[in-house]
């Protein structure tokens, strides 16, 4: 039982990041004046149809610029559970670091029984970020919802 719904939700996990990734990479290419970035991020809390996950994320771009941040995602739709997710992310193409910090809409899927997995894929107008994580807990589901990426 356990791995049929591993098997399930790592094919739903595999097809959000990839359209996370065709997200990341659709916005068109700017001067030289851009960076690229990534975080790495840790996560934890609970759901039961609304989600409210907090943590924290480090932030390196290409340039040189790096942030310590708080992350709060909240969420709602057909989820349930508790766990922890520790994991990377992706963001299009900016032309600061400051450009990161705001609320971005989310859609994600999520599932685990002691081994969680969690992809999300977001959007801030023309900033996109693809996330994906591991981690433990006991959830599922799947929800629409923000994550708010603000300075620590």
């Amino acid at each position: 039982m356990e791995t049929k719904m591993h098997n399930k939700f790592s094919k739903i996990f595999a097809m959000l990041s990839v359209i996370g990734i065709c997200l990341v990479g659709s916005r068109p290419a700017l001067a030289e004046s851009t960076t690229s970035c990534t975080m790495t991020y840790k996560l934890s809390g609970f759901s039961l149809v609304y989600k409210q996950y907090d943590g924290i994320g480090n932030i390196s771009c290409s340039n040189g610029q790096r942030a310590q941040v708080n992350l709060a995602s909240k969420s709602i739709g057909f989820t349930i559970g508790k766990s922890e997710i520790e994991g990377t992310g992706v963001f299009s193409s900016v032309t600061s670091l400051n450009e990161i910090y705001g609320t971005f809409v989310s859609l994600e899927g999520h599932a685990g029984a002691t081994k969680s997995v969690d992809a999300q894929v977001l959007t801030r107008g023309e900033i996109s970020l693809a996330l994906s994580g591991k981690g433990r807990g006991i959830d599922i589901g799947v929800t629409l919802g923000a994550l708010t990426i603000s300075p620590r």
